[in-house]
């Protein structure tokens, strides 16, 4: 099972990506907590199982077992060891990152169809918007406040007024994206990859050194 793409944006940050090519029995072969297995016998979609399991065998690459990985309340993940983790899954990819200080991140496929939900999630980001390659620049836009979601430690987050991303291009491979609600204001850094016809972000603190 050989990783499809490894990152470490800094000393204290690893990301890691896999392209899913084994089938459901393979995957299947990895310690899983009576919870875990509980959960994954529940899903009705194969695609959705083995990105569950994908991620726990992504976690065996760093010597993590799904033992060292619980949920709160929330629905977040956490390491026993006290390190912040982010998880996600689209298709036939999935990703997790890993870091001293809090992350988020989130992989998409690039569709056509963000272009008619677009309303849903952009605020000022449509100013600044252009007609080519319009689906990577929304999906883009999408994953970025997915992770910055994935960060917030509180609910009710609305995608078009509390998360605000800056301007940028696809060349740039980075922006800035804001968690803004209530008296909870941060900045993150952006980062962002085209895996394929995939769109991979990643959101670090602005503070973290990254290279």
């Amino acid at each position: 099972m050989p990783l499809f793409k490894t990152i470490k944006p800094n000393e204290d940050t690893l990301v890691l990506v896999w392209k899913i090519k084994e089938n459901l029995s393979f995957l299947e072969g990895i310690f899983l907590r009576d919870i875990s297995l509980k959960r994954v016998n529940g899903m009705k979609s194969e695609i959705h199982k083995k990105g569950f399991l994908s991620i726990r065998h992504l976690l065996a690459t760093l010597n993590y077992s799904d033992a060292d990985l619980f949920y709160t309340s929330d629905g977040k993940p956490h390491l026993k060891n006290g390190k912040y983790i982010s998880i996600t899954h689209s298709f036939n990819f999935s990703a997790i990152i890993i870091s001293n200080n809090v992350v988020g991140i989130d992989i998409e496929k690039n569709r056509e169809k963000i272009i008619k939900i677009s309303n849903k999630f952009l605020g000022d980001e449509k100013k600044y918007l252009v007609e080519k390659n319009l689906v990577e620049q929304l999906t883009i836009i999408w994953g970025a406040k997915e992770s910055l979601y994935k960060i917030y430690p509180n609910g009710g987050l609305l995608f078009k007024h509390h998360l605000p991303i800056e301007k940028f291009t696809l060349k740039d491979k980075k922006t800035r994206g804001w968690i803004k609600k209530d008296n909870f204001y941060e900045v993150y850094t952006i980062f962002f990859y085209q895996i394929e016809d995939f769109t991979l972000v990643y959101a670090l603190n602005q503070h973290q050194t990254t290279r």
